[in-house]
């Protein structure tokens, strides 16, 4: 199956980390694992913060162009090298697909979309332009493939009637994650040396940028929690970057340097060891989507402390992997971080069960053979639909 893949918010090759541009390429990972043949059709980004008409409307012209560009190179292929679906992973009102309609329109193939949010509150806003483009390409759909269930209602109400909505739970290949857990007594040697920490006590770890806004405020939990538990002895390993690490560190002043060590950004080929040498995974995940380091951490046989956030609950197994506090409660975020401090074996069983859960529901296995049958079905769908045209 040949298929055209867009990321309109941050394409795979974008050189900034984020966990947006993890997930695209774990989808193309995945997509080529299920032996499709795979090409990134343009790495334009759609994405304009600032709710600006005008810059919107230049990148939708932007998108015009680039779809003309696309059609006139594959009108000019003999059919059997041109795409047969167009694949755009995660749309919002902020981020719209300009590009993608207008391919499947004139090329005649399926058109198909992974994490699309629509949300009505932004009609007639400044993103307008944006939200109605959701809204069409949303309409205009053969498949939306969903992470979480938390967009599905507002998907469904804008869906066309050809529209199948189906989940996708978030995924990742597992096994640079399960090497690591078994190499974990060296990695954490190392990790001890380089960074003057006691191997003897707990490591909690917390893996994000350190940003404006959702980041931030994850930070600024994490901190006034683990205040709480200053009687206790632990250390806490902070990997990220970014433009708000001032204000990350001073939330941090009352326990530096002993308890809290900035590890800063680190290359994703790390990230595996990293995790392994760790005891606890505690993020807050405000307001995320879901959170691909709590997927991560589990992998790589860490328990998790979240809060129960928006899609939070769909990448753990609550009270088997993870133990997740209300949002916003940084007195019950503690109190479950203590508990699990306070029992070693719970804390070891719950690492255990993290890593077969990942291992055995949310690998690259599962996800490839889950988008093998959706696509399979989306060009029998497609196939059906233009005998029918033919017929009549």
């Amino acid at each position: 199956m040949r298929i055209a893949f867009y990321a309109p918010l941050k394409a795979p090759t974008h050189p900034v980390p984020s966990g947006d541009r993890r997930v695209a390429g774990l989808l193309l990972q995945a997509l080529r694992h299920a032996g499709c043949e795979v090409e990134l059709a343009s790495e334009l980004r759609s994405y304009e913060g600032r709710g600006e008409t005008h810059k919107q409307q230049l990148i939708r012209e932007q998108g015009q162009i680039e779809a003309a560009r696309l059609i006139q190179r594959w009108l000019a292929k003999p059919l059997g090298e041109r795409p047969q679906v167009w694949f755009t992973y995660h749309l919002y009102y902020k981020a719209p697909d300009w590009i993608g309609p207008l391919v499947c329109a004139e090329l005649g193939i399926p058109y198909v979309l992974c994490e699309a949010s629509f949300a009505p509150k932004r009609a007639n806003g400044p993103w307008h332009l944006g939200h109605e483009a959701v809204a069409s390409a949303i309409a205009r759909a053969a498949l939306v493939l969903a992470p979480t269930p938390e967009d599905m209602a507002c998907v469904r109400a804008v869906a066309g009637p050809q529209t199948q909505i189906a989940r996708l739970p978030p995924f990742l290949d597992a096994g640079p994650f399960a090497a690591a857990r078994r190499a974990r007594d060296q990695a954490r040697s190392s990790l001890a040396a380089g960074q003057g920490l006691d191997a003897a006590q707990p490591w909690l770890l917390a893996v994000g940028m350190m940003r404006q806004g959702d980041k931030l405020a994850s930070y600024l939990e994490l901190a006034k929690a683990l205040e709480l538990l200053a009687d206790m002895p632990w250390q806490l390993l902070l990997v990220g970057d970014g433009a708000a690490r001032a204000q990350v560190r001073a939330a941090f002043d009352w326990a530096q340097p002993q308890r809290v060590h900035f590890l800063g950004q680190r290359d994703a080929l790390d990230m595996p060891g990293i995790y392994a040498s760790a005891d606890l995974c505690v993020w807050p995940a405000v307001n995320e989507a879901y959170g691909m380091a709590l997927l991560e951490a589990q992998a790589a046989g860490l328990p998790v402390v979240a809060c129960e956030v928006r899609g939070v609950p769909e990448v753990v197994c609550t009270d088997q992997t993870a133990l997740l506090s209300p949002a916003g409660d940084a007195t019950a975020f503690a109190a479950a971080v203590r508990a699990l401090l306070s029992e070693p074996a719970r804390l070891k069983a719950m690492g255990q069960a993290a890593s077969a859960f990942v291992t055995e529901q949310r690998g690259l296995a599962q996800a490839s053979k889950a988008l093998s049958a959706h696509l399979g079905d989306v060009l029998t769908r497609h196939a059906a639909v233009g005998a029918e045209g033919a017929r009549a």
